[in-house]
């Protein structure tokens, strides 16, 4: 396994873990969508503790709600030792926040600071994001409507063979564009021809390397919208499927 990979083969043999001061984790790999399994994070918060070095959860992509929960690695019941949230924290507006625990909260005052630091207005819309989340149940609809948008592709799925794989947790949905089944291949120039013919019609997606097409919609979104964006992307996919 990977955790096993980093033990016997990176501390062991490239950096001693006396030089490790942490690892870094996406709970959910941006580029790709990756999903860890579900015995992933425990074990390497296992292994973090074992070495003495840092677990430090970026959660510039997923947290905030766009998983279901706050923070996306809540769904693996782990506690890391420091937590990095983006700008999503206040809706776009310029901020971000390092939440960690008061034992590695002892630096003085003044050594650390950014441009941005304590900006009012932003602090201010980070607490309008916040009550809107729980006033409008917005992890409860991240949840529903990406069960939903998952249930949707994976019918698809079985129709097209384009389609490798589909993932996600909540709201961050990717979807594996592949030559075939067979091989599995990663399809670049067929996942490029969906994300520019969706566009064409409205419906914005982000393709990440090497070939897996990622659905982020806002957290409001309703399953009227979904319907009318996933009758695009799911005609798009049998066309370019078609033309191969």
């Amino acid at each position: 396994s990977c955790v096993d990979f980093i033990e016997d083969m990176i501390l062991r043999k490239l950096a001693p873990p006396e030089d490790v001061a942490a690892i870094i984790i996406e709970p959910i790999q941006w580029r790709g969508c990756v999903v860890a399994p579900q015995e992933y994070f425990s074990r390497l918060r296992k292994l973090a503790d074992k070495y003495d070095f840092l677990l430090v959860d970026d959660e510039s992509r997923t947290g905030i709600g766009r998983t279901g929960k706050w923070f996306a690695i809540e769904h693996w019941n782990i506690e890391p030792d420091i937590l990095c949230c983006g700008n999503v924290l206040a809706s776009g507006l310029p901020l971000a926040a390092t939440i960690a625990k008061s034992k590695l909260m002892d630096w003085m005052e003044g050594s650390h600071a950014g441009s941005s630091g304590g900006n009012p207005l932003s602090c201010a819309a980070a607490i309008a994001v916040i009550d809107a989340i729980k006033e409008e149940r917005l992890l409860e609809n991240a949840v529903k409507q990406g069960t939903y948008i998952l249930k949707r592709l994976r019918e698809l799925k079985d129709e097209c063979e384009i389609i490798g794989d589909v993932r996600g947790k909540g709201l961050m949905i990717g979807l594996e564009i592949v030559e075939n089944l067979e091989t599995s291949r990663a399809s670049n120039e067929q996942a490029r021809e969906i994300v520019l013919r969706a566009w064409r019609q409205g419906v914005i997606t982000t393709l990440t390397d090497p070939s897996t097409i990622v659905l982020t919609p806002p957290l409001t979104i309703t399953r009227e919208v979904i319907d009318g964006a996933m009758e695009i992307i799911c005609d798009v996919i049998r066309e370019v499927a078609s033309e191969r």
